[in-house]
């Protein structure tokens, strides 16, 4: 084969705005354009009714144009995990941006205080030298950031977990240039997935009554404890409810997964399926057995394989890394070759992470892809 003919060569892209769902090649990741809106709609609402600030999290999606919808529906801010992470999201024009994650390492510090200098930045902290690491960063970098102090409401993670160690850290960060601080981090992560409603209510009630004495605390030694900020789809519920939590982080509900479809969710608080890992019947080997050509480099499955949607009787069965098997149940219809599934993640936040662009979908028509564009940022 001639050079000329193999620089010809160049993969199209998976779909373009007016492709039906059938002609999207697969596997691909895909947004069901009206879940995810509504998705954003009920959870914006809920933070207006109990009057917190919703500051969603981006570590779920990694994609500018969602955080931007979110924004225009009255989002404060965004929270991205890593300080790599909210290059893209600054590019785009995001101006509020709070770092969930404790930045240590000279390359970390130096990229936070760029950032620093081009947006409105915070970041967690939990350990005194780390304190003196980022006033020296933002000192060389001229700029001043803002500075939460993280504690730990149950998850045994990250986190301060005494009186002493919260308060020395707020005055030092008060003293300390370049540092400014406002307030505390306050995540339970564990208790997303609690399954029973009354169990994360339970789990949820101590969290706040945890974050609340840290607050207390602080101001009853003269320092304004603004923010409280935690809380993510599984919890949101209840923190949105506390009267203590001022900011809620929640990222997954605008797309829900298998592992939070295992939750109980009777409550007022209720998400759809938006995201999809579209998949095609590659192979049909055997009675009672298809094969796809979505697997662990498509969807991760640390949670479990994913579930195929709206399809009974289809069960996926065991993932490998270029397919998935499906097993057919008794009296169930076998898909034929070519057909295509869709399949619900069982964990949204790294399956996002395995694709460079987002099938936007109304209607079973494709109306635009969005880049992932914090794809692979994990520094």
């Amino acid at each position: 084969m001639s050079q000329e003919v193999i620089r010809g060569i160049a993969l199209p892209p998976a779909a373009q705005p007016g492709d039906p769902l059938s002609r999207i090649d697969t596997p691909s990741l895909v947004l069901d354009l009206p879940a995810f809106e509504a998705n954003l709609r009920a959870m914006q609402a809920w933070a207006d009714r109990h009057e917190v600030a919703l500051r969603p999290h981006a570590k779920a999606h990694k994609c500018p144009e969602i955080a931007l919808r979110q924004l225009a529906l009255g989002a404060r801010g965004i929270c991205c995990q890593k300080v790599s992470e909210a290059l893209p999201f600054v590019a785009a024009g995001i101006r509020d941006i709070h770092i969930s994650n404790e930045v240590v390492g000279p390359a970390k510090l130096a990229l936070l205080g760029q950032l620093a200098r081009a947006a409105k930045i915070s970041v967690c902290v939990d350990n005194a030298e780390n304190l003196a690491q980022l006033s020296a960063a933002m000192t060389r970098a001229g700029a001043e950031i803002d500075v939460l102090v993280e504690v730990d409401v149950g998850q045994g993670r990250c986190g301060v977990s005494d009186d002493a160690t919260v308060l020395a850290l707020a005055q030092q960060a008060r003293a300390l240039p370049g540092l400014n601080f406002a307030g505390l981090q306050a995540y339970h992560g564990s208790v997303q997935h609690y399954r029973t409603r009354e169990e994360r209510a339970a789990v949820c009630r101590q969290a706040a009554r945890i974050a609340a004495s840290y607050a207390q605390l602080l101001r009853e030694s003269g320092i304004a404890c603004d923010t409280i900020t935690g809380g993510g789809t599984g919890s949101v519920e209840f923190d949105a409810a506390s009267g203590v939590y001022t900011e809620l982080q929640a990222g997954s509900y605008a797309f829900m997964d298998g592992d939070y479809g295992a939750n109980e969710w009777n409550g007022p608080l209720k998400f759809q399926n938006s995201l999809f890992v579209l998949s095609t019947v590659m192979s049909t080997p055997a009675p009672g057995r298809v094969i796809l050509d979505a697997g662990l480099k498509s969807t991760t499955a640390e949670c479990g394989p994913p579930a195929v949607y709206g399809e009974p009787g289809l069960t996926y069965a065991a993932i490998n890394d270029e397919h998935g098997v499906v097993r057919v149940e008794p009296g169930a219809q076998a898909p034929a070759l070519g057909a295509v599934l869709r399949l619900v993640p069982s964990h949204v936040d790294p399956t996002f992470n395995l694709h460079d662009g987002l099938v936007v979908v109304k209607d079973g028509v494709v109306q635009d892809v969005w880049e992932i564009a914090a794809r692979g940022f994990s520094r």
